[in-house]
C-alpha cells in the first residue's frame, strides 16, 4: 500500500509543479492575483484538487508506513497542511474578492507549513534506514526543516523545493528500499 500511496503523492506532486509554475507568487498585488485567477479559474481550481490529491496520498503514505510517533506526527501535519493550501487555492479561485489573502495562505500552507512537518517525517523514516539513505534523509530533512526562515526573507524560498521535491524523492526511494535490520 505504501509504494502506491507514494507513487500517487508523486505524481499529484509533480502535476502541482506544472500546474502552479505559471501562477501567482507571494509578492503578486492582489489585482495580478485576482486577474489570474479569473481568468484562469478551471486551472486553479485543477491545481487546488491535485494539491489536495497530495495531502490525501502523503497521509495514506504516513499511515501505511507506520513511521516512528515523531515522523507519524510530520507526515500528519505535512498532509493537513497539503489540504489546506488545496482549500484555500479552491477558495482563492471561487471569489476574487478574497483571492490575495487565499493565495497568501494557500502559499504558506503548502511551502514552509508543508516542509517543516515533512522534514520530521523524514527524519524519523530515515533513521530507519541504512547508512547512505539514512545520512540523505538528514540532509533532505534538514533542508526542509530550514526552509522555516524563508518567512523571514524571500532568500530562502530555494529550499522549499530542495524540501519538497527533495523529500518526494526521498520517499519514494525509501518506499522501495529495506529498513535495515
Amino acid at each position: 500500500m505504501k509504494r502506491i500511496a507514494v507513487v500517487a503523492y508523486g505524481l499529484f506532486t509533480v502535476a502541482g509543479g506544472v500546474l502552479g509554475a505559471t501562477g501567482s507568487r507571494p509578492d503578486s498585488s492582489a489585482a495580478d492575483v485576482a486577474a489570474y485567477n479569473a481568468t484562469h479559474q478551471g486551472l486553479v481550481q485543477l491545481l487546488a484538487l491535485v494539491v489536495f490529491g497530495a495531502g490525501l496520498s502523503l497521509a495514506t503514505w504516513t499511515a501505511a508506513a507506520g513511521p516512528p510517533r515523531l515522523g507519524f506526527a510530520g507526515g500528519l501535519l505535512a498532509s493537513g497542511s497539503l489540504l489546506l493550501s488545496g482549500l484555500a487555492t479552491w477558495t482563492a479561485a471561487q471569489i476574487p474578492d478574497v483571492a490575495r489573502p487565499f493565495t497568501s495562505l494557500a502559499f504558506a500552507s503548502g511551502a514552509f507549513g508543508f516542509a517543516v512537518p515533512l522534514a520530521l517525517l523524514i527524519a524519523a523514516v530515515a533513521g530507519t534506514q541504512a547508512r547512505w539513505p539514512a545520512i540523505t534523509g538528514y540532509v533532505v530533512a534538514a533542508a526542509a526543516g530550514l526552509s522555516i526562515f524563508g518567512m523571514l526573507t524571500p532568500a530562502l524560498y530555494p529550499l522549499i523545493p530542495v524540501g519538497r521535491f527533495g523529500g518526494l524523492i526521498w520517499l519514494v526511494l525509501a518506499s522501495f528500499t529495506k529498513p535495515r535490520d
